[in-house]
């Protein structure tokens, strides 16, 4: 059977569960749920090192982006708010 790479590509079942389903089942928002989704497909998806490197530098992106909105929270005094 052909894979299909539109509802369940072959680099998201890689395991029991499906990226799509530990991002919700963690009610993750937008940036964290990216940077999981590069992390878990890296290795699946490419076979070089080159497009691995890609995905991970893209989950740092969002990981950065979440460090940025956290340190702003920080430093307005808005600590205790929810990342959403």
């Amino acid at each position: 059977m052909p894979s299909d790479n539109v509802n369940q590509p072959d680099h998201y079942l890689q395991s029991s569960m499906e990226c799509i389903e530990a991002i919700e089942g963690l009610s993750l928002d937008f940036h964290q749920g990216q940077v999981l989704k590069y992390v878990y497909r890296h290795r699946f998806k490419h076979a070089s090192l080159d497009k691995q490197l890609e995905d991970l530098k893209k989950a740092e992106y969002y990981l950065k982006r979440l460090i940025d909105q956290a340190q702003n929270r920080v430093y307005s005094g808005r600590i205790n708010e929810p990342t959403r």
